[in-house]
């Protein structure tokens, strides 16, 4: 019988075996440097206020024409830096996804074997990790394409509207129809996100696999008949993320903010993110003991 909530007893307990039995801040601070590079490349936000279709500067608005001045006669040194720009930023973004790669499967190592390591793992999983990398490169090359084709494709259907300053039904049209294709698009590209990293790592992890072999197996042995399972399982962790917010939010305030600084937030919040893994960890162990992935506490050398 598989459930969505079983699981979360067995995480709470893995938690406290990992990380307070006994107390130590060398695993904290090792385990938390796993859990950060882990987040790495994990995703980003963006955000736009504005009507684009407004032609007459709001009143208090500072005056744009001498920029666009100068924009307009320096024009390929403006498209020179925006194309150094883009492409620094693409580097960035591959870099990260390369380093979460390696990331993930270091913290699935430290969560599964209790323990705290960094250069073992970082050898060990290469080969698994350089797989995962593509494919996630892949996911994040498709997202920026859908962007792209969308952005274009709303544009040509607004051009009308765009061209007299107005927001009419061309702009609406363009909001509706190539708005709800990249919302779709991107929530199915979500989707397989997040079965790479909770179900697909853990099974490459589990036997030894390739990216490909892995889905393979999710597909065939695993998702038949328990989509809905799956369903569940991601709304019962957005309910579990709502109290692990808070209880972050309430941590970032009573340390002025100090715990919210790159990798210090993994330490200071290492037992809620060792809680997720665990939580997909369990969730997957009930398809069989072929899948179970952590193990009992290695004995002190």
């Amino acid at each position: 019988m598989i459930s969505i909530t079983d699981p979360i007893q067995p995480a709470l307990v893995h938690v406290k075996r990992i990380l307070f039995r006994p107390f130590s801040w060398r695993k904290w601070f090792v385990l938390g440097f796993s859990a950060f590079l882990a987040q790495l490349g994990g995703g980003g936000s963006f955000s736009y206020s504005g009507n684009p279709f407004e032609g007459h500067a709001r009143p208090g608005a500072p005056d744009l024409g001498l920029a666009k001045a100068w924009i307009a006669a320096h024009l390929p040194l403006v498209v020179a830096v925006g194309a150094m720009l883009f492409v620094l930023m693409l580097a960035l973004v591959v870099l990260f996804q390369w380093l979460g790669s390696r990331g993930t499967f270091m913290f699935l190592d430290g969560v599964a074997r209790d323990r705290a390591e960094i250069v073992e793992p970082w050898t060990r999983f290469r080969s698994l990790a350089d797989q995962y990398f593509r494919f996630r490169l892949v996911l994040v090359l498709a997202s920026l394409g859908l962007v792209l084709v969308c952005g274009g494709l709303g544009l040509l259907i607004a051009l009308p509207d765009i061209h007299a300053g107005t927001f009419g039904p061309s702009a609406l049209a363009a909001i509706l129809g190539a708005g709800s294709i990249l919302v779709l698009g991107l929530l199915v590209l979500a989707a397989f996100g997040l079965l790479l990293r909770d179900f697909v790592a853990p099974i490459m992890y589990r036997r030894n696999l390739g990216t490909s072999e892995a889905w393979a197996i999710l597909r065939r042995e695993i998702l038949p008949g328990n989509a809905w399972r799956f369903v569940g399982f991601y709304l019962m962790t957005f309910l579990l993320w709502i109290p692990a917010t808070l209880l972050i939010l309430a941590g970032c305030c009573l340390t002025c903010c100090v715990a919210i600084l790159p990798y210090l937030s993994s330490v200071a919040f290492l037992p809620i993110f060792v809680f997720f893994r665990c939580y997909s960890l369990g969730f997957l162990e009930q398809f069989g003991e072929d899948w179970r992935v952590i193990q009992d506490a290695e004995p002190a050398a």
